[in-house]
């Protein structure tokens, strides 16, 4: 039951509307179905499958608001779900930040946010992938982790005010670690997919593979101030922390490095390297994306930093009403522009610097600066005049994609990760405080 067609979830959702009796009800669908492979030491460790659909009902009397779940769809199932958030709503308090549900809303289309070769991926399917990446790993005697994960489904929505949407989705993600048989190797790969066209879990291992074998024997250096590679999975996480903190409100409030001393924010500063532009665009055929939100607010095509320049901020329906600013809900994906120049390319244009394949454990030390605290993992290597010359110890770093971001050498080509287009970045000035025995 998983996947309901757009007319079967919306003559459900028509059907629990009508057991209402509140001053405002809104309903929404979500199902699929997804699957999945765990591999450990080049040997499966787990598989499995999912099938759900959920409902959930959100009532309100006023201000006051109660939500009820179920996955059941039998007519006294859905009754009785309708009746518990009434009942809780009767018994809330009023909200201090209530906003009327929208009514009916206009919504992009995003075609490529569905695949069906996603949808039709079978257990033979992911077998035959991670059976074709353990034999590659033990054909060279090194030792894999790995995990698949696939998923189809959709989101329906429906409010007594009149709005109506409907979007199916698919994804892929794949990740894998490689170590050497002495442990003192690893390397990593990562990619992310709507349609499975592009995968070949191969090819990924390959990646991961040639990145343990050549990290072993790692040299120590000292910690400092390096020009650094950051790979695309190595900047994803810093950028992705970065986009998750472009919010009016926290910045209005004094909560965010976009705040204002005095108050307000700092939309319409330039805050970064000119080559830094970064937007979002549900129906990007590389990264489509649902073409609304939670609360049923359309996704636009929306640039965030332009050219340096921060030029929108993601809010909440209360606070854009409030502070009257547009209303923008948060992007689901993002895209950076980037140039034509691999991390291969960037490799070759380096005098000295630090590889980095990716970031782990990373924590806040400062969210006012955005800065950033991590370590590098699973191969870490130094640059001398354009070749990689040996591994390195990791490091740990202490960092904010900011001031990164102002520190900019070259921006590479970008790739999907996570649903975001990420390019390789060059950053000189990045700051390691100290070394990691981490592997």
């Amino acid at each position: 039951m998983a996947i309901l067609s757009q007319t079967e979830a919306q003559d459900i959702l028509k059907k629990v509307l009508s057991y209402s009796t509140a001053d405002e009800c809104e309903a929404t669908l979500n199902g699929s179905i997804s699957g999945n492979v765990r591999s450990a030491r080049n040997t499966i460790s787990t598989a499995g499958t999912a099938d759900n659909v959920s409902l959930g009902v959100q009532s309100r009397f006023g201000k006051r608001s109660g939500v009820a779940t179920c996955n059941e769809f039998d007519e006294a199932s859905l009754r009785r779900c309708v009746q518990r958030a009434e009942e809780i709503a009767r018994l809330a308090p009023e909200s201090p930040e209530y906003v009327p549900f929208l009514g009916p809303q206009k919504y992009l289309a995003s075609p490529a946010a569905f695949a069906q070769r996603t949808a039709d991926i079978t257990p033979d399917y992911r077998a035959q992938q991670i059976g074709a990446s353990m034999a590659l790993c033990e054909a060279r005697k090194l030792s894999s982790a790995a995990f698949f994960n696939d998923s189809a489904g959709f989101v329906a929505k429906r409010n007594t005010k009149g709005l109506e949407a409907y979007q199916r989705l698919t994804n892929l993600d794949f990740t894998i670690t490689v170590r050497t048989a002495d442990g003192q190797g690893s390397g990593y790969a990562i990619a992310n997919y709507t349609d499975l066209a592009k995968f070949d879990a191969a090819r990924l291992t390959r990646v991961a593979a040639d990145k343990a074998a050549s990290s072993v024997k790692a040299k120590a250096l000292e910690p400092g101030k390096y020009t650094v590679i950051l790979e695309p999975a190595a900047a994803v996480d810093l950028l992705s922390n970065m986009m998750r903190s472009m919010d009016a409100r926290n910045a209005d409030e004094g909560r965010s490095f976009l705040s204002k001393k005095g108050g307000g924010n700092r939309k319409g500063d330039k805050l970064f390297d000119e080559r830094v532009t970064i937007y979002s665009d549900p129906t990007n055929a590389e990264v489509p994306d649902q073409t609304f939100a939670g609360d049923g607010r359309p996704q636009q095509k929306t640039t965030w930093i332009d050219k340096g320049v921060v030029k929108n901020l993601y809010t909440s329906q209360f606070w854009a009403q409030k502070a009257g600013i547009p209303d923008l809900p948060p992007p689901g994906g993002w895209i950076m522009e980037g140039g034509s120049q691999s991390t291969a390319d960037l490799i070759k244009g380096t005098a000295k610097g630090i590889l980095v394949t990716r970031l782990w454990y990373i924590r806040a030390v400062d969210p006012q600066t955005l800065l950033y605290t991590g370590l590098t993992r699973d191969g870490t290597f130094y640059i001398e005049n354009g070749q990689i010359k040996f591994p390195v110890k990791n490091f740990r770093f202490n960092e904010s994609p900011v001031i990164m971001l102002n520190n900019l050498e070259a921006v590479g080509k970008p790739v999907r990760l996570g649903g975001n287009l990420v390019p390789p970045l060059k950053i000189r000035d990045f700051t390691f405080t100290s070394l990691s025995d981490a592997v």
